[in-house]
């Protein structure tokens, strides 16, 4: 079966629960689409006001004060929300690429080893058994393997190690100034073997995600190794209706849970204002998904930053940021009165929650929009909050 580029798209914004707010718990939703792009703070909170009907901030602060919710470095190596339940598994899948990122040249730079450097790990877990500042930990660290190399070995061990932040306070839950604490999730893995079973889970996950996918997407999702990933691909494949084979329009074969939900190409897609680094920018390793080739660059900046973006009819049209007055919005090309009619919409609702929070939200990211290319197309406009 072959599916279009098209019908790609609005997979994936159904998957990501783009195609309409829904009804449901904040846990439910961070469960269903698999993992919240977290780098940023307020992130997380955005996302799921794009994805809830009715979202209120408060439901997200209570679910990372409980635990439900947890945020730690773990797909693509950077800071992503989580379901509970699913972060040990998902940290197992990584294990391979957590030991070579984090105990490879950076690290043996100090001149600790790899094996060093697994025999920290339970120590350290030990020491934050109970909350503890960065500054807590790297006086920890210091003392266990000397001032000169403590810098190395922290940067190595507080995302190979398993540690989860702690809600701090703030408009957002986590603060500038992040605090640790030993997860719970019994034994700690150790070296890079593939855990077979926790990668043959995060790969489920991610199909029922954001699939229909192909074995790129999905290493690219949590920067895992091709080679497993087909490999877990291709044994699924041959279990009785454990995954399907499709195709994509340019022959590229795709893998997907049966039944899982496509929605027609012409199914309708609402004007969203998309959180900085959104997973369902970055999920895959074509991101004509969603991002339109010829504006992948002004939206994914030279050092990795990922504006804050407009969906238009399940594709990015532009950037937003907030300003005095309100949301500006800079579409890349013309815009129909009705999409402009939606985001103004759009405009209105995200100014009530960051009122309540933090106006500036992303203010720091300002310095792109003066570095940004623009089409001559492109048009400017505030909506008012």
């Amino acid at each position: 079966m072959t599916v279009t580029a098209r019908e790609l798209n609005r997979a994936t914004l159904s998957r990501q629960l783009l195609l309409k707010r829904h009804e449901l718990d904040v846990v439910e939703v961070i469960r269903r689409v698999v993992a919240l792009q977290a780098q940023h703070a307020a992130s997380p909170y955005l996302a799921l006001w794009n994805r809830i009907d009715g979202f209120k901030a408060e439901q997200a602060d209570d679910a990372f004060a409980r635990g439900a919710a947890v945020k730690a470095t773990l797909l693509r190596m950077t800071l992503h929300a989580v379901h509970a339940d699913d972060y040990r598994l998902f940290r197992e899948a990584m294990q391979p690429t957590l030991y070579a990122a984090r105990l490879g040249y950076h690290f043996a730079a100090t001149g600790l080893t790899p094996a060093e450097g697994e025999a920290l790990v339970p120590e350290a877990l030990k020491f934050a058994d109970q909350a503890r500042t960065a500054a807590e930990m790297e006086t920890w660290v210091e003392q266990q393997v000397g001032a000169e190399r403590k810098a190395g070995a922290w940067w190595g061990l507080r995302a190979y190690a398993p540690l989860l932040h702690v809600p701090t306070g703030g408009p957002w839950s986590f603060g500038t100034r992040p605090s640790y604490v030993a997860a719970r999730t019994g034994p700690v893995p150790t070296g890079r073997e593939t855990r077979t079973e926790a990668l043959t889970t995060l790969v489920l996950r991610y199909l029922a995600g954001f699939g229909p996918a192909s074995v790129a997407d999905v290493a690219q999702f949590a920067t895992v190794q091709r080679t497993p990933v087909r490999q877990v691909l291709t044994a699924l494949a041959t279990l009785d209706g454990a995954v399907e084979r499709l195709e994509g329009a340019d022959g590229t074969a795709l893998f997907d849970l049966p039944g899982a939900p496509r929605p027609p190409a012409d199914t309708p897609a609402p004007p969203r204002l998309v959180a900085m680094w959104d997973s369902v920018l970055l999920a895959y390793a074509d991101r004509s998904r969603v991002i339109p080739p010829a504006y992948r660059r002004l939206v994914i900046r030279t050092n990795g930053d990922v504006l804050p973006t407009l969906l238009v009819d399940g594709y990015v049209a532009g950037v937003w940021r907030p300003v005095d007055g309100g949301i500006e919005a800079t579409a890349f090309h013309a815009l129909p009165p009705a999409a402009w009619e939606g985001l103004a919409a759009e405009a209105r609702s995200l100014t009530a929650l960051l009122a309540d929070r933090d106006t500036a939200v992303y203010r720091r990211f300002d310095h792109w929009w003066a570095k940004l290319a623009l089409p001559g197309e492109a048009e400017v406009r505030v909506l008012p909050g």
